[in-house]
């Protein structure tokens, strides 16, 4: 009987290892086609309302922080330096994490989480103090505002724990939670007196969990707590309570000025007319409003580019919300679905705030004009924001929602 002849085993050729570890250039090819590939219309509408507000923006901070840069640094582009500089940072930021997975976000949220609350708590006791308001963190060269960040952070931590917890939320304790992680970071920023910014926190926060499914009884509770602490907030600050009193009676005596940016503000409106008088035309800007690139640079869009131009941008907003409730309307899981709810209030709601205030329907909060008004923090929170949304729209396009037909129904 003949040994059965055992042939050695062949070594795979080059060509096959090559095709087996995929190559350097197989790689690249990859990952430019995840970045460059055809999204949905849905995610360029977003895209470019957003990058149009922001080149917006950094063209208006110029125009109006050009006197002040002059007088305080003897250089008219120092604020429009710094903030073409954050516009370009937090444009980076927004196509990073628009190339991210929602399962990879949803997994760093807990870490975004903590190490924006450790930022927050750290601006309690070496914070920096800014027109009576301690929400900053100096380190010298640069100086950001926690708060921002910890807006999406609680977002993103809230909304991963509402869709893990998706088969329990009949449970008042799960809502009890969500509520206390959000008032918990909302108190954070209290203790450095942001009334501003808690209120646009509230707001976020409130609505998301509304949209989210929260009991009409704890709906019920929130708001009635949130209509005893206001008032209290209110009279714990002596300059707020003022605000507020020369608000409410703009024709009193106000030897504090209270009303000297509100009424100057109103005044560069008016001066604007229909069409403007032009672009860089302000003369508001000449030191009559105090930091007018920040929380009134909408007066200086009203002065310089008219009622046009003020309705311009509040149309752009409007087209920013449906963009925001359109993506949200096609995404496919709990927690995207939160998410985009949650950004779309903020960064709306915020400016409507902040245009109401201008437009002397609110008191003076110091809330700036998102994606418009000067500040890096601001403007680098609110892009990586919509980087989350852009995300979330990739995976909507990449697996398409199929609406399930109901049953003796014609479409």
């Amino acid at each position: 009987m003949k040994k059965s002849q055992v042939k050695p085993a062949r070594r795979p050729s080059a060509s096959q290892v090559s095709t087996a570890t995929p190559s350097l250039a197989s790689l690249a090819s990859r990952w430019f086609d995840k970045v460059f590939r055809a999204q949905s219309i849905h995610f360029y509408r977003l895209l470019g309302v957003t990058l149009f507000l922001v080149t917006f923006g950094v063209v208006m901070v110029l125009s109006a922080s050009s006197i002040d840069s002059l007088v305080a640094n003897n250089n008219s582009f120092s604020v429009f330096g710094k903030q073409s500089f954050f516009a370009v940072v937090g444009l980076g930021v927004m196509a990073l994490v628009s190339l991210m997975s929602t399962s990879f976000i949803r997994s760093k949220a807990k870490v975004l989480l903590v190490g924006a609350m450790l930022l927050q708590v750290a601006v309690i006791f070496i914070g920096k103090d800014i027109n009576g308001n301690r929400n900053w963190l100096d380190f010298g060269l640069f100086a950001i505002q926690p708060s921002e960040f910890l807006k999406i952070a609680v977002i993103l931590f809230v909304a991963s724990y509402l869709a893990q917890q998706s088969d329990y939320l009949h449970d008042r304790a799960v809502w009890v939670r969500a509520l206390v992680i959000s008032g918990a970071a909302a108190g954070l920023v209290m203790l450095g007196r942001d009334l501003g910014t808690v209120i646009i926190m509230g707001i976020t926060f409130v609505g998301m969990l509304i949209l989210a499914g929260m009991p009409q009884k704890l709906i019920n509770l929130v708001v009635v707590v949130l209509a005893v602490a206001l008032p209290l907030a209110i009279m714990s600050s002596g300059s707020r309570m003022g605000r507020i009193t020369a608000w409410m009676n703009p024709n009193a005596p106000d030897p504090f000025e209270y009303n000297w940016q509100s009424e100057h503000g109103m005044w560069a409106l008016a001066a604007g007319r229909i069409f403007g008088a032009g672009l860089g035309e302000s003369k508001m800007k000449w030191s009559w409003i105090p930091e007018v690139e920040n929380d009134f640079i909408f007066a200086v869009i009203g002065e310089e580019l008219g009622l046009i131009g003020a309705l311009v941008v509040i149309i752009l907003f409007v087209f920013l919300a449906f963009a925001f409730l359109r993506i949200m309307q096609r995404t496919q899981d709990d927690f995207s679905r939160i998410v985009v709810s949650a950004v779309m209030l903020w960064i709306v709601f915020q400016a409507l705030v902040n245009i109401a205030v201008v437009l002397r329907l609110l008191p003076v909060l110091g809330v700036p004009l998102p994606l418009i008004s000067a500040g890096g923090s601001s403007l680098v929170a609110n892009l990586g924001a919509i980087g989350v949304v852009l995300a979330i729209e990739r995976e909507n396009h990449a697996n398409p929602y199929q609406e399930r037909r109901k049953p003796g129904r014609r479409r």
